[in-house]
C-alpha cells in the first residue's frame, strides 16, 4: 500500500508539472506566431498592389469586354434572325348567339424569316472594333505601369525613413555613450553640473526624435500594406531593398528619338486619330454608297376557313438603295461628313501638343537627374567634413576645450548631414522613377 500511494504522489507530481507548463508552451508559441516577420521585396509589393487595385481590376473587365468583341467580329455582317408562332381564336360576343367554342373559330399562325443588310462601311466598323481593343490593352499596361511606379515610389520613401530612424538611433547612441563620459567627469571634477545635465538632456531629445520618426514610419507602413491588401498586425514586416545611389547618364535626345513613340499617351492619341479616320470613312461608305439588303421570309398556317388544311407560303426579297443627299453640298448628311474631317485634325493638333509637352518633360527630367546627382556629390562632402568635425570636437570636449553645447551642436550638424544625404539619394530614385514613366522603359536596365 505504501508503494502505491507513493506511485500516486509521483504521478501526480509530474501531471501537475507538465500541465503547468502547457501555459508556457502556448504563450511561446503565440508568441512566435505574432513576431513572424513578413519580407517583402519591391517585385512582391508591385504584385500585390496590382492585385488590389480597384481601378485595374476594372480595367482588366474593360479589356476582357473589348477582347470579347474583338474576336466575334462575324458578329458586325450576322444576319438577323426571327421566329414567330402564335394562336387565335374568333367568336361573336353579343350578336347572334352570343359568344359560342367553336374549333373552326380558332387559328393559327407560324412565320420564319432571315435578313441581311451589307454596305461598304463594315470593314471599317470592324477595324474600329479592333482598334477599340488595341487602345484598351494600352490602358490597361499603363495602368499597371503607373501603378507599379507610385508602389515603387512609396517603397523607396519608407525605406528612407527606416534608414532616418537608424541615423536618429546612431545619434541616440552617441548622446548615450557621451553621457557615460560626461557622468565619469562629473564624478572626478572634470565638469560642471550643468554640462552633466545637459548630456543627459541630450539623450532625452535623441530619444524623442527616434520615438516620433518610429510612430510616423508606423503609420505610414501600416497605409502602405492597405495598398497592398495586408494586415499590419500578422507580423513584423520588412521591407527588403536599398536606395541605390549609381550616377546614371541620359541622352535626353537620344531617350526622345527611341522612346517617345512608345509614350502611352502618343500612342493612345494616335489611335484616336486612327478611329476618327476610320469613323469618316464609315460614315461616307455607309452614305455615299450602295447598300444592299436581302430577306427571306416563310409563312405557315391554315388555308382557307372552310378547309382549314395547312398551308405554307416563302417569300424572298433583294433590294439595292443609293443614297442621294449626302452628294448635295451643304445637305445635313454632307454637313456630318464635314464635322468628322474637323475632328480629325483637332486630334492631329492635340498630337503634336502632346509630343512638345512630352519632349519638354524629357529634357527636364534629365536634367534634374544630372542636378540632383550634383547634389549627392556635395551631401557627401557636406558627411565627410561633418564626421571629422565632430571627431575634432569630441576631442576638444574631452579636454575641457569646447562646451558641451558645442559638442551637441557638432553631433546634431553630422546628423543633419548624414539625413540631407539621405533626403538627396531619395529625391534623385524618386527622380529616375518619374523618367522611366516619362520614357515608359525600365531605365535600370538601361544602365
Amino acid at each position: 500500500m505504501k508503494i502505491i500511494g507513493t506511485a500516486k504522489h509521483t504521478f501526480s507530481f509530474f501531471l501537475s508539472f507538465f500541465l503547468s507548463l502547457l501555459p508556457l508552451k502556448s504563450g511561446c508559441f503565440l508568441g512566435a506566431q505574432q513576431t513572424d516577420d513578413i519580407h517583402i521585396t519591391l517585385e512582391e509589393a508591385q504584385e500585390r498592389a496590382g492585385q488590389q487595385s480597384i481601378s485595374l481590376q476594372k480595367s482588366a473587365l474593360d479589356l476582357e469586354s473589348a477582347a470579347y468583341s474583338a474576336s466575334h467580329l462575324w458578329s458586325e455582317f450576322f444576319p438577323s434572325i426571327s421566329a414567330n408562332a402564335g394562336v387565335s381564336y374568333g367568336s361573336n360576343l353579343f350578336s347572334n348567339s352570343g359568344f359560342t367554342l367553336e374549333k373552326n373559330n380558332s387559328s393559327y399562325s407560324a412565320s420564319a424569316g432571315v435578313s441581311l443588310s451589307l454596305n461598304a462601311g463594315l470593314p471599317s466598323s470592324m477595324r474600329i472594333i479592333t482598334l477599340a481593343y488595341q487602345s484598351q490593352l494600352l490602358s490597361y499596361e499603363d495602368t499597371k505601369r503607373q501603378i507599379g511606379i507610385q508602389i515603387a515610389k512609396a517603397f523607396y520613401n519608407l525605406l528612407a525613413e527606416k534608414q532616418n530612424i537608424a541615423l536618429l538611433e546612431e545619434k541616440l547612441v552617441l548622446a548615450r555613450k557621451q553621457r557615460e563620459k560626461s557622468a565619469v567627469a562629473f564624478k572626478n571634477g572634470l565638469v560642471s553640473e550643468r554640462s552633466d545635465m545637459q548630456t543627459q538632456l541630450a539623450v532625452e531629445n535623441a530619444r524623442l526624435d527616434v520615438s516620433r520618426a518610429a510612430v510616423l514610419y508606423e503609420s505610414r507602413l501600416r497605409d502602405f500594406l492597405t495598398l497592398l491588401g495586408m494586415d499590419a498586425a500578422s507580423g513584423q514586416v520588412t521591407l527588403d531593398g536599398a536606395i541605390k545611389s549609381e550616377e546614371a547618364s541620359f541622352d535626353a535626345e537620344a531617350l526622345i528619338r527611341d522612346a517617345l513613340p512608345q509614350r502611352p499617351d502618343i500612342v493612345k492619341q494616335r489611335q484616336t486619330i486612327e478611329r476618327l479616320e476610320l469613323t469618316k470613312q464609315q460614315k461616307v461608305l455607309s452614305s455615299k454608297a450602295p447598300s444592299v439588303s436581302g430577306s427571306i421570309q416563310w409563312r405557315g398556317g391554315p388555308g382557307s376557313a372552310s378547309q382549314r388544311q395547312f398551308s405554307d407560303s416563302i417569300t424572298g426579297s433583294l433590294s439595292i438603295a443609293i443614297p442621294i443627299d449626302p452628294w448635295i453640298p451643304g445637305a445635313k448628311s454632307n454637313q456630318t461628313l464635314r464635322n468628322a474631317e474637323t475632328d480629325i485634325e483637332k486630334a492631329r493638333l492635340d498630337l503634336v501638343n502632346i509630343e512638345n509637352t512630352a519632349k519638354n518633360e524629357i529634357r527636364n527630367l534629365c536634367a534634374n537627374a544630372r542636378n540632383l546627382w550634383g547634389t549627392i556629390e556635395i551631401a557627401r562632402m557636406q558627411v565627410n567634413i561633418a564626421e571629422r568635425a565632430y571627431r575634432l570636437t569630441e576631442r576638444a570636449f574631452q579636454q575641457g576645450a569646447v562646451e558641451v553645447l558645442t559638442l551637441e551642436d557638432s553631433r546634431n550638424a553630422l546628423t543633419a548631414a548624414h539625413q540631407q544625404l539621405l533626403s538627396a539619394e531619395l529625391a534623385y530614385k524618386l527622380g529616375l522613377l518619374d523618367l522611366e514613366a516619362a520614357v515608359n522603359i525600365d531605365l535600370e536596365s538601361e544602365v
